[in-house]
């Protein structure tokens, strides 16, 4: 079986890694010209911890693990007003039990992957038929039996092969940022957020090595353009002027960063997450945004699935349909918004964010405590299938 992979992130190398074992001869296209390093900080969730443990991957994210001892709601002073320690949910909260920077989990996956798959970095998909036809920009043109959009929110497979992006994206009212600050003083390994009026919310968390990534974020309905790097800075220092707390060293630190990023927060929803020998993964089929936490988790288990139906099945098509079948539930659970969604998260009013860090403050006693562990274990929603018979490794 040739399988085309369009995306070199977590979702792709995960899929690679599975196929390649059962025999397959895989090929991932990555537009960047090498893995991309840094990023935020994600998380491995309940079943994708299962996922990453038959993957033998436990000790190589150990070892890059990022060490944070919780979440906390501070005032503009830094005090903290609300908090919840890494194991108030059995490792499942805001903070999970492994927190990792996105660049870390996706070497480790290529690195896993280098010797068995045909990385191609620097390209990309630029035509594709149904039957597995690709044409890519760098002039070649291959058939494979399979392709997989493994790319993102704003995937090139779904648009060449399922349609254009405003059909599948939604946005949540929101727009957000992160980069990384290189001197942020002691964090004693603490996530801290700090909710401003008009709908704001900056953050910064810890990472490996004294660096941590500072986040800025805010409400907002009105279109999206993607202007350039310098008119999204502007845009966040219009809208986070005045704000006290450590937003001014954020913003002043923003233009030195190696790794700014600003983007719509949105979700995405596809009904049916396969086109002929086509089928979406990750982010590019189910994304729930950055406020329902369970992206890379889906990825992990969705590519761990896939593999195995597609070893399974006696062809593509059906691998699909029984891929979407076994991860359905898992993923209507995990892309749904916690309560109250983007209007909870950044609240526009000084007295709604009083109420948040009040109702913050419950979260470890009944009843809300009870209310968040079903948000929190939506991670385990899923009961892994054994596909060894099928020749993947258990």
């Amino acid at each position: 079986m040739r399988v085309l992979i369009s995306g070199g992130g977590i979702a792709g190398p995960a899929l690679a890694f599975w196929l390649q074992r059962a025999g397959a001869e895989v090929t991932i296209v990555e537009r960047s010209r090498a893995p991309r390093p840094g990023g935020h900080a994600v998380d491995v969730r309940g079943v994708a911890r299962d996922v990453i443990e038959r993957m033998g991957l436990r000790e190589a994210i150990r070892d890059s693990q990022v060490d944070e001892r919780g979440w906390a709601l501070v005032d503009a002073r830094g005090r903290k007003r609300a908090t919840m320690p890494a194991d108030l949910f059995g490792g499942e909260g805001i903070v999970a039990e492994i927190e990792i920077a996105r660049g870390d989990l996706a070497r480790i996956l290529h690195d896993a992957t280098a010797g068995a798959v045909d990385w191609r970095f620097g390209d990309r998909i630029t035509a594709l038929t149904p039957d597995g036809d690709a044409t890519f920009a760098s002039g070649g043109r291959e058939r494979f039996d399979v392709v997989v959009g493994a790319d993102g929110v704003r995937s090139g497979v779904r648009a060449l092969a399922f349609g254009p992006h405003e059909e599948f994206v939604r946005p949540l009212g929101g727009r957000g940022a992160y980069f990384t600050v290189a001197d942020p003083g002691d964090l004693d390994n603490w996530f801290e957020m700090f909710n401003a009026p008009g709908g704001l919310v900056a953050g910064i968390r810890p990472e490996r090595g004294g660096t941590a990534k500072a986040s800025l974020s805010f409400r907002t309905n009105e279109p999206w353009t993607r202007t350039d790097k310098a008119g999204q800075m502007r845009e966040l220092r219009e809208r986070f002027a005045g704000i006290g707390w450590r937003v001014p060293g954020f913003l002043a630190s923003m233009p030195d960063a190696p790794d700014f990023y600003f983007d719509e927060i949105t979700q995405v929803h596809v009904e049916k997450w396969r086109r002929g020998r086509v089928v979406l993964l990750g982010d590019a089929g189910y994304c729930g945004s950055p406020l329902a936490g369970l992206g890379t988790s889906m990825s992990l288990v969705g590519a761990y699935v896939l593999a195995g139906e597609l070893a399974a099945a006696a062809s593509p098509e059906a691998a699909f349909a029984a891929y979407q079948e076994q991860m359905a539930a898992y993923v209507k659970d995990g892309t749904q918004l916690p309560p109250g969604g983007m209007k909870a998260f950044a609240p526009n009013s000084s007295l709604m964010i009083r109420m948040r860090a009040v109702s913050m403050r419950m979260m470890g006693v009944w009843p809300m405590k009870g209310m968040l562990e079903k948000q929190f274990t939506k991670a385990d929603a899923i009961t892994l299938k054994n596909y060894a018979p099928a020749g993947l490794p258990s």
